[in-house]
């Protein structure tokens, strides 16, 4: 598995009440040295820009109304073969089944059962699924058939 992109949604994945869940930007300053990060967002709340400044990411945003095909173009744009997407929510679907590697996050807003089914990994902590990707044996441990 080569992977390239790493494509992540904003609220309740990486940000919750528009704060970005601690331990993450480290983990993202980390992760742009080895990869292109982006971090979708439809900016419903008007904050993106300010939520995200001072992230090692590109910000990339979609219009309201269905995001779930806006962020599969984005991951079909940039290469979903070597793309890791992750999501919870409905508007995640078809970016976390298309990708490489679909990653869904059981958040504290809860988790859409859409994602859950076609994601290849649930895992509970945003911080625990950027480790897997800064640790790749723990990925490899966990995709091992």
């Amino acid at each position: 598995m080569r992977i390239k992109q790493l494509v992540l949604d904003l609220n309740v994945t990486i940000a919750l009440d528009g704060k970005i869940i601690q331990g993450v930007a480290e983990r993202l300053d980390r992760l742009y040295r080895l990869l292109d990060v982006f971090i979708v967002n439809s900016d419903t709340r008007g904050d993106a820009e300010r939520v995200t400044k001072g992230l090692k990411a590109k910000l990339h945003k979609i219009k309201e109304g269905d995001e779930c095909a806006q962020k599969l173009e984005l991951v079909r744009k940039i290469g979903q073969r070597g793309t890791v997407s992750i999501g919870n929510g409905s508007n995640d679907v078809l970016m976390l089944k298309e990708s490489l590697l679909g990653v869904c996050i059981l958040g504290r807003e809860g988790t859409s059962g859409d994602a859950i089914m076609v994601a290849d990994i649930i895992i509970a902590d945003i911080n625990d699924a950027l480790d897997l990707l800064l640790n790749p044996d723990r990925l490899v441990d966990t995709l091992r058939k």
